[in-house]
């Protein structure tokens, strides 16, 4: 009888143990602020990359894709749920691909690559239709849009943050639009 309640009593420390461990990992758990703050660095992780003595990896962000990869090395390690080419679910006769989902913090983010002049122009028109999707998505809080501008094409960056960055109410479920714009 008194091997049982040690085992009781083992069981019931371990479940406080477990139960602490999960309130430490949800106070430490990163969030949109935090992934914000890594991509800043973005010039600088591939700044590293790219001025290395050794002959290692090298980036080419000459596409949209290029750009993808660079955000998922740099995240992945602490988005442990980071899901790339996520489908999101239909919104009216559409589906479209998240290129990086996060149900644990609802974070979509969307990366962009500025080919030319005229795209750089036009990108508003892309980010308000990603937002028209994602914002029927039950698993999507936060839109963090990451626009790679290699050649300064976007015209008015400032204007494009002003309208782009805002708290979106739709049907009482509330959108957060992140933009970040690099180099």
């Amino acid at each position: 009888m008194a091997d049982i309640s040690q085992i009781g009593g083992v069981i019931g420390g371990l479940s406080e143990l477990a139960a602490a461990s999960r309130a430490t990992e949800a106070e430490t758990a990163l969030g949109s602020p935090e992934v914000y703050a890594a991509l800043l660095e973005f010039n600088e992780c591939v700044r590293y990359l790219n001025t290395r003595r050794s002959s290692g990896a090298v980036l080419r962000l000459d596409s949209e894709a290029a750009v993808q990869d660079a955000l998922f090395l740099m995240l992945r390690p602490w988005i442990r749920d980071l899901i790339p080419e996520a489908p999101s679910e239909k919104s009216g006769n559409r589906f479209s691909v998240c290129d990086f989902a996060s149900r644990a913090l609802k974070l979509v983010i969307e990366a962009k690559f500025i080919r030319d002049r005229q795209h750089g122009k036009t990108i508003s028109k892309e980010l308000y239709d990603d937002i028209e999707v994602y914002r029927h998505n039950a698993h999507c809080e936060h839109i963090l849009f990451f626009v790679y501008d290699p050649d300064s094409n976007i015209p008015d960056e400032r204007e494009l943050r002003r309208t782009i960055e805002q708290r979106r109410v739709y049907d009482d479920r509330v959108l957060m639009c992140t933009l970040i714009v690099k180099p």
